[in-house]
């Protein structure tokens, strides 16, 4: 029996988990991160807080959930010993950005829902608490990607090589951020936004790619961790 359809348990899950999410953002982006218990967003979604830690460790991570589905996505290109590295993650930063831009162009007013996600933006910066969880989780990127540009180089992952090659490719994503936040201003299509910061994405790719390239990157087969499997 096919196992590639999703089940009725799981799309019950899935919802609540985006549900949770969403209620969070709206209430911390309205009243303030440290403003708002976890135990309201619970209320707010008819469940206990017990469920809400269920599905999110701790109380940064309703707000910062697709970071986790990122680090898997890069993970999985990443280890592709057939797409350099570089390519690989852009791939992942250019799916990101399609999919935010594609969810303000299907909102009924694409400029309110541009507004929104700066709000969401200044909430982040604001609060110290989500800028460390949000640095934290950047940690776990460079960590994923040493070890396996390490492991393409039969090199150690504490090696110079994998560790600023990782760090660079973290970059991109600093790049891709700061230029949305540039571009969101109100006065571009969401079409406009995804060109510009795309363009601005890989301007800084260009910058690095000679030093990435210097790095012997061989063909080998790279054993998948279980964590990626979808």
């Amino acid at each position: 029996m096919s196992t590639t359809h999703e089940s009725l348990r799981e799309r019950k899950k899935r919802l609540l988990r985006q549900q949770l999410s969403d209620t969070a953002t709206r209430m911390f982006t309205e009243r303030g991160f440290d403003a708002v218990r976890v135990i309201e967003v619970a209320e707010a979604c008819g469940v206990s807080d017990k469920t809400v830690f269920n599905y999110f460790p701790a109380k940064e991570a309703l707000v910062l959930d697709r970071l986790e589905g990122t680090i898997v996505s890069l993970r999985s290109g990443l280890t592709d010993p057939q797409v350099p590295p570089l390519d690989a993650t852009l791939r992942v930063l250019d799916v990101e950005l399609t999919a935010m831009t594609a969810m303000l162009t299907s909102q009924d007013d694409p400029a309110e829902a541009i507004a929104q996600m700066r709000r969401f933006g200044d909430l982040i910066h604001q609060t110290p608490s989500l800028r460390a969880y949000q640095s934290d989780m950047m940690e776990q990127f460079v960590t994923v990607a040493a070890e396996i540009l390490a492991a393409r180089a039969r090199m150690s992952p504490d090696e110079p090589e994998p560790q600023i090659a990782a760090r660079a490719l973290l970059g991109l994503w600093h790049v891709q951020a700061a230029s949305l936040r540039r571009h969101l201003d109100g006065s571009r299509t969401p079409a406009q936004v995804h060109d510009a910061v795309a363009a601005d994405v890989r301007r800084a790719a260009r910058v690095i790619q000679p030093a990435l390239n210097a790095i012997p990157m061989r063909e080998v087969p790279i054993m998948r961790q279980g964590s990626v499997q979808s």
